[in-house]
């Protein structure tokens, strides 16, 4: 059965984008050798990718253009896609595939295989995800900055889910990789 695991980038402050859409100037201040290798080894190991429309539109546009970081540009316009929009009526990037329940399809889509499925992004998709107690982990790296504004990835009115930390990893440009799992006794 597939995994469905978060990755983002955040601030320290939670936001995973500025006031705008795309505004992520602060993923520069982690960016480096080490994040390059650990994006690899995800997308190595993915067989799905799933965005909501926002962040699907927005990787499709950087990625099929993509001059720089070619083996990552390989790899996400390869690898099967899901983007979960209920007012989308096309999805022009390679291999991409509209659901427009993502509630409800994801788990079908979960127990299709047995490699990991990412989720980037997708703010409004998470929390609907979240809500939905689908994830199975979560992986962030903590920017060092306090943005202050933006959109925040854990907004109020989430449930409570206890999580373990299953690895803290430190970069050498001072994010930190963490990981966690929901853990059985996750709600109160």
């Amino acid at each position: 059965m597939r995994k469905l695991i978060m990755w983002n980038v955040v601030t320290l402050d939670g936001y995973f984008e500025g006031e705008k859409n795309w505004d992520l100037n602060f993923h520069e201040l982690v960016w480096g050798k080490e994040l390059e290798d650990f994006s690899l080894t995800q997308l190595k190991s993915a067989d799905m990718l799933v965005f909501g429309k926002t962040t699907h539109k927005g990787m499709a546009d950087y990625w099929t253009n993509a001059e720089e970081e070619i083996e990552i540009a390989k790899l996400m316009n390869e690898i099967p896609k899901v983007v979960c929009s209920s007012t989308l009526k096309t999805a022009n990037w390679n291999n991409s595939t509209i659901v427009q329940d993502a509630v409800a399809e994801i788990p079908k889509l979960k127990r299709q295989g047995d490699g990991d499925m990412y989720l980037f992004g997708s703010g409004i998709l998470s929390e609907s995800l979240i809500k939905a107690d689908l994830f199975d982990e979560f992986r962030l790296c903590i920017a060092p900055v306090l943005l202050g504004k933006g959109r925040l990835l854990f907004p109020q009115g989430i449930p409570y889910k206890k999580l373990k930390l299953l690895e803290a990893h430190p970069l050498a440009t001072g994010g930190i990789i963490l990981r966690y799992v929901p853990t059985e006794n996750s709600r109160q």
